[in-house]
């Protein structure tokens, strides 16, 4: 299916799960992140601010606070481009180009810092790793340049595996659903950063 449509087709699926149901799920696939040895051992970690039909990350960004891990956030600085800003809170957000809070500020060293975990939004994926996007490419874009674990968050109704991936698209090294983990953890526990 081409991409495009797949996303469509995707979309209304999302839409489509009550809001209780992506509540239940979000907290799953939160409490699968946190006990994964990937997020106890990272230091510092991209996350993003999620979209109300998508998993709902408040949870892991506030436990990465709480246990002292350098946070970054996402902001786009031009239609192509993507950086990670670190952040000390969610204070001083500012809506950005597509609605998403980001933070206001570019910070004054722009070199790409060292991520050990980055957290990718989807709107879908499948069980190998193949992640489709919003269509605006700035994830893929922006971890074809860092050696970080490539974590995808993804209700378990929106896997599937017809992924069409380009040249250009980036594999997750894990797929995480309320449901389960592709591949399992102990595939990928034993990953050094």
């Amino acid at each position: 299916m081409e991409k495009a449509a797949l996303r469509r087709l995707l979309s209304e699926k999302a839409n489509a799960i009550p809001l209780a149901d992506r509540r239940t799920y979000s907290a799953a696939i939160a409490r699968e992140v946190l006990r994964s040895s990937v997020w106890q051992k990272a230091g510092s970690v991209f996350l993003y601010l999620s979209m109300p039909t998508e998993p709902d990350t408040s949870a892991l960004i506030a436990a990465a606070f709480a246990a002292g891990k350098r946070v970054y956030l996402p902001k786009c600085v031009d239609r192509h481009t993507m950086i990670a800003v670190p952040v000390a809170d969610l204070n001083g957000l500012v809506p950005g180009g597509f609605g998403i809070p980001e933070p206001a500020f570019l910070p004054e060293d722009t070199a790409p810092p060292q991520i050990d975990l980055t957290v990718a939004p989807c709107v879908g994926a499948s069980e190998n790793g193949g992640r489709i996007g919003h269509g605006a490419g700035y994830y893929d874009r922006f971890l074809a340049e860092r050696h970080t674990f490539k974590l995808c968050l993804c209700f378990s109704e929106l896997l599937t595996a017809g992924i069409p991936l380009g040249e250009h698209d980036i594999r997750m090294d894990a797929v995480v659903t309320e449901t389960g983990v592709y591949p399992p953890w102990n595939a990928i526990d034993a990953y050094r950063f």
